[in-house]
Parts: structure tokens; sequence; C-alpha cells
């Protein structure tokens, strides 16, 4: 059952029964920057999430393992500007103190908050700060598209623009909203990327349905981007869904429930890359014709992650041999005869030779804002799409000052 969704305007407060909050607290050096905030359910809400697979995790990432999925989340507290990663146990102390503050200015179990952090690793957290911002955060609480806009600023760090998507569905004959915000930029590669999402829904639906759901779309969207192939140890995808709709999702209806879950987070990903430091151009990368989906996948990735090809895209070079020798780097075995390639629709290599009449086609859709690159390798049935950007010399100047 493919769902029938509908964009809407709107991020974390699509979906009824949510609220959001954020402030300035000094983490970051603008002043005029939001650098903390708390997404609230007014009721417990399923929840469960999927997080960085990088062997150094955050501070944040071990306390919401201890308490996610729960079926009685009450609410988040986030903060950018510090990750609060690699600061051993007074760290694990700290996001702790960050869940029970936020709790207590809502009266509800200390248990029922979970926590993330973004930003300068290695470096601890400001308490005396990070407290009086929770306050603010907490006071400034509501459901207006300006609250939604100030928690997704807030989540910011090296982003240039807020990342949010939401859409409406009907189910069960009643309307459904989901919503997200995400934050990533930089050190963005599958299996989580350097990134931060977080997706509501007013739906009701088992915890085991939902988590389930989280890991298959997250292999499906946030796991198939990369900027440079770079993890980080703050990834989190949290999914929560309060049921103030009324509508519980169940059986079929799951299916075009996942189909929406997958559209936001989707859109979000394919923002983050399309945000990448220093991107001036989003490149989709199509690969078909392996034995599996699975190598497809490998192949797009190796062609997704080349530095050849991402300065290529960005200097409008249609360079089809970066593209095709990335792709029998990595060890997929085929025959360059079968290979096709085509850049924006425009075929630039077949049966183991360039389209030199193409050259000038090719050139042009070089300049797009947006390239696709197709490529199919074989006659197999193996299929895969990622996205990723541009390499740019801002990327260089982003990455080269930014502990600095």
């Amino acid at each position: 059952m493919k769902a029938n969704a509908e964009r809407i305007e709107g991020g974390v407060l699509a979906a009824k029964g949510f609220s959001a909050g954020a402030a300035y607290c000094g983490l970051k050096t603008a002043s005029d920057a939001l650098d903390i905030a708390v997404l609230v359910s007014d009721r417990p809400a399923a929840a469960s999430a999927v997080y960085s697979q990088n062997q150094v995790v955050g501070a944040p990432i071990i306390v919401d393992r201890h308490r996610l999925p729960s079926a009685g989340i009450r609410g988040l507290v986030v903060n950018s500007g510090n990750a609060n990663d690699c600061t051993g146990e007074s760290g694990v102390r700290n996001a702790e103190r960050m869940c029970s503050l936020a709790a207590g200015q809502f009266n509800v179990p200390e248990e029922t908050f979970v926590v993330s952090s973004t930003g300068i690793i290695g470096v601890p957290l400001p308490m005396a700060k990070i407290r009086r911002g929770i306050k603010m955060a907490c006071e400034a609480i509501g459901k207006s598209r300006e609250h939604e806009d100030a928690f997704a600023r807030a989540i910011m760090t090296t982003d240039t623009r807020t990342k949010q998507y939401a859409v409406k569905l009907k189910l069960g004959g009643a309307e459904v909203y989901i919503g997200g915000a995400a934050k990533g930029s930089g050190m963005i590669a599958p299996n989580m990327a350097t990134m931060l999402c977080y997706v509501t829904t007013d739906a009701d639906l088992c915890l085991s349905d939902l988590s389930k759901m989280v890991r298959r779309v997250a292999d499906r969207s946030f796991n198939c981007i990369t900027v440079e192939g770079h993890t980080s140890p703050s990834d989190t995808l949290l999914v929560m869904a309060n049921g103030a709709s009324g509508v519980k999702v169940r059986g079929k209806e799951l299916v075009s429930f996942e189909s929406a879950l997958e559209e936001v987070c989707v859109d979000l990903s394919k923002q983050m890359v399309g945000d990448g430091e220093g991107a001036t151009k989003l490149v989709t990368v199509n690969v078909t014709g392996t034995h599996t989906d699975a190598l497809a996948k490998t192949v797009a990735m190796a062609i997704a992650n080349s530095p050849l090809v991402k300065t290529a895209i960005h200097g409008g070079d249609p360079n089809w041999g970066r593209i095709v020798t990335a792709a029998g780097n990595v060890g997929v075995p085929f025959e360059d005869v079968d290979v096709e390639l085509l850049i924006s629709g425009v075929k630039a290599f077949s049966r183991g030779r360039p389209l030199t009449r193409n050259e000038a086609r090719l050139a042009e859709r070089m300049k797009l804002s947006e390239i696709v690159l197709d490529l199919r390798i074989g006659k197999g049935p193996g299929k895969a799409t990622v996205w990723t950007c541009d390499f740019s010399r801002e990327y260089i100047t982003i990455n080269a000052d930014y502990h600095t």
C-alpha cells in the first residue's frame, strides 16, 4: 500500500500534541544564535531511535540507549556548539543532568526525557550555561511555526539553513501528521551521518512496530547519504509517536504510514547533503544491474565518496572516466562493455566507449544545481540510490578552521 501523503508546511510541530522551545545560552560564539532546545509531547509517546555506528559514541547516546525504545517518553533536550563526546564519566553525568533539568521544568520523571548534543568533540559541557539555557528554552515553549523554526535553528552547527519537512495522510478515515527537523552538513556518511534528526507523529503506533519501522526507514534514507564518508559520535534519528490524532495504525495501514515516514526522512536526508559543507550541487547516484542491492550500494557509495568525482562535479566537468573507474575500484565484478552511464539524462559512456558527440550537451547538464548519475553495470536485479554533493574550496576552508 503506497501512502497518499501530502506535503505541508512545518516540521516537528506539524503533529498534534507537541511543543518546542529554544534559547541562546552561550555555547555558540554568535550572540544572536540559538544553541539549546526542548521538544515536548503533552502525553507519553512511543519513541525509538537509531544511532551512529562509530565505535566512539557521545555521552548522550550512552544515556539514550538505556532509555529507548520506550512507550513513555515525554521529551527531548538538545544543545549545539558542544558535542559532549569523549568526555568520560563526567560527560555521561552531564547528559543525565540535562534530562533531569528539562524533565523538572515539566514535572515529569527524569527517565522520560532523552538528550542529544552536537558540536566540538572532547570539550566538557559548561553546565552553568546549560542549566540557564534549559530553563530559558522551557520558558519559551510553544506550538507556533516560530517555535518550530527556532527549534530547527537551535540544533544547527555548520549548517547554512534549517532542514524541515512535514506531510499529512489519511488513515482510518482521519488525518495523521508526520513532521521532522534535522541538522547535518559535514561528517556525513552511511550507517548514520553526523546528524541529528527528530521526527514526530500524532499516530498511535505499537512500540515494536515503530522500532522496526525506524530501522528500515533509516536504511533507505540517512544510511544512503554521504558528504565525505566520515561518521560522527553523535548521530541520532529519533521518532516519537504520541497518538494525539486518535488514529491507531495497525495491519496494512502500517505500510502506508511507513511510506510517508520514509518520504519525510528521504527529503531531510537530501536536504543534508544539499547543504553539505561548502556544497553547491546535490548529486543523486543510481546504480543498477548488479547481482544484489547490496553490491549496487557498494558501487554507488564508491562513486559518491570519490574526491575525484566530487571535484569534477563542482568544476562542471562531465568526467565519465572518474565515475566509471570509481565504480570499478571496489571489487564488484563487471565488464566495461556492459556499462552505460547517463549524466542528468544524457548518455556519456556505453559499450566500453565514451559518446564524444554528446560532450556539449553533457557540459551544459553539468551546470545544473542538481546532478543525476545513472550507471548500469550489468543485467542483474540489484539496484541502489545514494545522495551526495560536490567538493568545493569552501569545504576545505570550513574543515581546516573548524576547531579553532
